[in-house]
């Protein structure tokens, strides 16, 4: 006569009638462990769920996130994206200076987890003069806040060797982990790296784009 053992809740054909109720719900205990499980949203869970197991899993209707308990608390489901911002700007921007500039391109977010990060693309047009270089970089807050690049070079450089001005497209991005549910501001910043003259940036449509990545 079998008997259906301890952690296989199926039911074999030969198992005893009087088997079906403990395999059944051994069945539905599994079931609550690796199933998704749906709630309206983590106060709804709570009430269901007050002594959550390692490796449950949940989704909530209200943020649309998918989550694993790690023993200790809820978490999203790793590689996310939790939201994204973006801004564009026309605005044209010149200097001279061998410091950084604020530029018309910053974007705001607030991190939903101090374990989140912050994905950063930027696409800048900029004219630089004949023999001279341009340095961009993106800041945590303005100029005068965090130089996400190198301290000198920043992002990098576009430069100019040709006669006369020199047109062209830069893409800068990086992920950031600014480690704070506060509003994170993110800044484009540029410079004169080398030379005379005045380098320009915005001399046509950029753009900045924020992505919060769940952890």
């Amino acid at each position: 006569m079998a008997v259906t053992p301890v952690g296989n809740p199926y039911v074999e054909s030969s198992d005893r009638v009087s088997d079906y109720p403990g395999a059944s719900e051994a069945l539905a205990e599994r079931i609550d462990i690796v199933g998704v499980n749906p709630f309206a949203d983590s106060a709804a869970r709570a009430t269901a769920i007050p002594s959550p197991t390692e490796g449950m899993m949940s989704s909530l209707n209200d943020t649309n996130e998918v989550e694993r308990y790690d023993g200790a608390t809820w978490k999203p489901v790793g590689g996310k994206v939790l939201q994204v911002v973006s801004v564009t700007s026309t605005t044209s921007t010149s200097t001279s200076s061998t410091s950084y500039v604020t530029t018309a391109l910053a974007a705001s977010l607030t991190p939903a987890s101090t374990a989140n990060k912050v994905l950063i693309f930027a696409s800048i047009p900029w004219s630089v003069p004949s023999t001279s270089a341009m340095t961009l970089t993106i800041f945590r807050g303005t100029v005068a806040g965090t130089n996400l690049g190198n301290a000198g070079l920043g992002m990098g450089q576009v430069f100019s060797s040709a006669t006369g001005r020199l047109d062209g497209i830069a893409a800068l991005n990086f992920l950031d982990s600014p480690s704070t549910t506060s509003s994170q501001t993110f800044t484009v910043g540029f410079k004169m790296g080398t030379g005379t003259g005045t380098v320009q940036a915005f001399a046509g449509m950029s753009s900045l784009t924020l992505m919060e990545i769940s952890a």
